[in-house]
C-alpha cells in the first residue's frame, strides 16, 4: 500500500510538472470560459435601476428607482448599483465603466457572441453618467441615496422607501477624483463605441473633455479619505488615447510627475488607478518609443515584478493554493507557486480580477512587441504573466482548494447566501406585496439560499488561508460588486479564445 502510495504521488507530480512546462493543462474548456463571460457580463442586468428594457434576461428583477434626482429636479433614473446595497456611487459605477471598456478593447475580438451584451453593459452606465455630467452646468452629481439609511433597511430595490438622497460635485464643492473617473469612462467607452455608433461616440468623447476640465480647473477630493491626482492623469491617458489630441499628451508630460508618474504602487481599485494608468501609458512607449513614455514603462515593469514569485523585487500576498494544501512539491517554476493574490480581508476578488486584466493587457502589449520584463536575473515573458493571469482565473472559477467557484452559477458548487438585497428577498414577481424595510430581514437572517440567483456575480472570496464562509452576514467575502465583474470580463473573453496559451 505504501509503494502504491508512493508511486501514486510521485506520478501526480510527474504529470503536474508536465503540465507546467508545456502550460498545456488547463482545468477548464473554451466552453467554459466562453460560458463564464456570458455569465459575468449577465450579472450586471441585476444590478440595473431605472425602466428594465423588454429584453432584460435576469427577469426576477423589476423597475426600480423611477424617480431618482425629481426632488432635486434633475433626472437621474438609471445606472447601477454598485454591490449588494441600493446606493448608486458615481466612483465606483464610473471605475467599473472604465474597466468594462477596456476589457471590450483589448479582447472585444475575443468576445464575438457576446459582444453586444457587453456593449449594452456599457451603455447602461454610460447613458446614466452623461445625465449626471451634463443636466446642471458645472455640475456633476456623483450619488444616489444615503448609505446610511439604506443599509439599516433590507429591501429590495423595487420596493425601496429610504431617502434618495442626491449628492454633487461643483465648481464650490469639487470633487476631481470622482469627476476624472467618470472622464475616464466616458472616454474609453467612446472608443468601444467609435464604429457602432459614431454619434454617440463623439458625445461620449466631448463629454468626457468637458468632465476632465471640470474636474482638472476645481482640484479637490470628494471624500476626504481619497486622493485625487491619480484620476486626473488616468482621465488624461484615456482621454488621450481616444481622441489622439495632442493637448493631451502635453498635460501628461507637464504634470506626470505632480500626478503620480514617479510613484510605485501595487494596488489597482476603484479608488487607487496609479497602476492601471502606467499599464495604458507604457503602451505607447511600447508602440511609438515615446521618451516621456518610458517611464511609465519602468513602473509598469515594477508592477509586474512584485506579482511574480520569485523575483527579486517580489512583494505580493498569495494564499496557500491547493498545491501546498494537498503537500505537493512544485516543479521550481515562479508562476505556479501560491494560489489565490490576497491584498485585503475585504472584497478581495476586486484586487484580484483588476490585477488579472492588467497582467494580461501587459501581456499583450509586451507580446506585440516582441519584449520581455526584467526582474533581476529573471526574464517574465508575457507568457509567464498570461500563466499567472490563468492561474487567477482558475481560482476563482472553482480550481481552488474549496473546489468552490466564486461566481455565482456557474460550477456546481457555489456561494448560495450572497449578501444582496434583491437576491435574497422573494422577487417582485413572487411576493408583488411590498416588504418593508424591516420585514426584509428575517431573508436576511434566513439559512435558506438567495431565492433569486444572481448569475454571474462574482463575491469578495476566501481568506488568506483559501477559506470562505457562504454566510449572508460577512459581506466582505459574500457580497458582489460591479467593480469585481468589470475587469473580469476581459479576462473570460482571452481565455475563451486562449484556453491553452503557448
Amino acid at each position: 500500500m505504501a509503494s502504491a502510495a508512493t508511486f501514486s504521488l510521485v506520478t501526480q507530480v510527474l504529470c503536474l510538472s508536465l503540465c507546467f512546462l508545456s502550460l498545456g493543462c488547463s482545468a477548464f474548456t473554451a466552453e467554459d470560459y466562453s460560458d463564464a463571460l456570458d455569465k459575468s457580463i449577465l450579472f450586471f442586468e441585476g444590478q440595473r435601476s431605472g425602466k428594465l428594457p423588454s429584453n432584460q434576461r435576469l427577469n426576477w428583477r423589476g423597475n426600480s428607482g423611477l424617480s431618482d434626482g425629481s426632488s432635486y429636479h434633475v433626472d437621474l433614473v438609471g445606472g447601477y448599483y454598485d454591490a449588494g446595497d441600493n446606493v448608486k456611487f458615481g466612483l465606483p459605477m464610473a471605475f467599473t465603466t472604465t474597466l468594462l471598456a477596456w476589457s471590450v478593447i483589448e479582447f472585444g475580438s475575443s468576445m464575438p457572441n457576446q459582444i453586444d451584451n457587453a456593449k449594452a453593459a456599457i451603455r447602461w452606465s454610460t447613458d446614466y453618467l452623461l445625465k449626471a455630467a451634463t443636466t446642471t452646468p458645472g455640475t456633476l452629481y456623483v450619488q444616489v441615496a444615503d448609505p446610511n439609511m439604506d443599509h439599516h433597511c433590507w429591501e429590495r430595490p423595487e420596493d425601496m422607501d429610504t431617502p434618495r438622497t442626491v449628492y454633487k460635485v461643483s465648481t464650490q464643492n469639487p470633487g476631481s477624483d470622482v469627476a476624472a473617473e467618470t472622464a475616464a469612462s466616458l472616454a474609453a467607452a467612446s472608443i468601444v463605441f467609435k464604429d457602432s455608433d459614431p454619434s454617440y461616440s463623439g458625445k461620449l468623447l466631448h463629454t468626457a473633455m468637458k468632465v476632465f476640465d471640470f474636474a482638472d480647473k476645481y482640484r479637490g477630493s470628494y471624500s476626504d479619505s481619497l486622493g485625487s491626482v491619480d484620476e486626473l492623469l488616468w482621465g488624461a491617458s484615456w482621454i488621450h488615447r481616444a481622441s489622439e489630441n495632442s493637448s493631451y499628451l502635453s498635460y501628461i508630460k507637464s504634470n506626470g510627475h505632480t500626478l503620480g508618474a514617479d510613484d510605485d504602487d501595487y494596488s489597482f481599485s476603484w479608488d487607487d488607478k496609479r497602476a492601471g494608468t502606467k499599464v495604458l501609458l507604457s503602451k505607447s512607449f511600447l508602440e511609438t518609443n515615446t521618451e516621456e513614455f518610458q517611464i511609465y514603462k519602468a513602473h509598469s515593469d515594477n508592477y509586474i515584478c512584485s506579482l511574480i514569485p520569485g523575483s527579486s523585487s517580489f512583494q505580493a500576498q498569495y494564499t496557500p493554493g491547493k498545491y501546498q494544501h494537498n503537500k505537493i512539491e512544485l516543479p521550481k517554476q515562479t508562476h505556479f507557486a501560491g494560489g489565490l493574490l490576497y491584498k485585503a480581508s475585504e472584497s478581495n476578488l476586486q484586487y484580484v480580477t483588476s490585477t488579472t486584466l492588467l497582467l494580461l493587457i501587459y501581456a499583450k502589449y509586451l507580446s506585440s512587441n516582441s519584449l520581455a520584463v526584467t526582474c533581476g536575473s529573471l526574464a517574465i515573458t508575457g507568457e509567464t504573466l498570461i500563466a499567472q493571469a490563468k492561474k487567477q482565473v482558475d481560482y476563482i472559477l472553482g480550481d481552488n482548494p474549496a473546489k468552490m467557484s466564486y461566481m455565482v452559477g456557474f460550477g456546481k458548487k457555489y456561494p448560495q447566501h450572497v449578501h444582496h438585497r434583491g437576491s435574497s428577498v422573494p422577487s417582485v414577481h413572487d411576493h408583488p406585496n411590498p416588504i418593508p424595510c424591516n420585514d426584509g430581514f428575517q431573508y436576511f437572517h434566513s439559512g435558506s439560499p438567495n431565492p433569486n440567483v444572481l448569475v454571474g456575480a462574482i463575491v469578495g472570496g476566501p481568506d488568506n488561508k483559501d477559506n470562505f464562509a457562504d454566510d449572508r452576514n460577512n459581506y466582505q467575502q459574500s457580497e458582489p460588486a460591479t467593480y469585481i465583474n468589470a475587469p473580469f470580463v476581459g479576462a473570460l473573453a482571452f481565455f475563451s479564445s486562449n484556453t491553452n496559451p503557448k
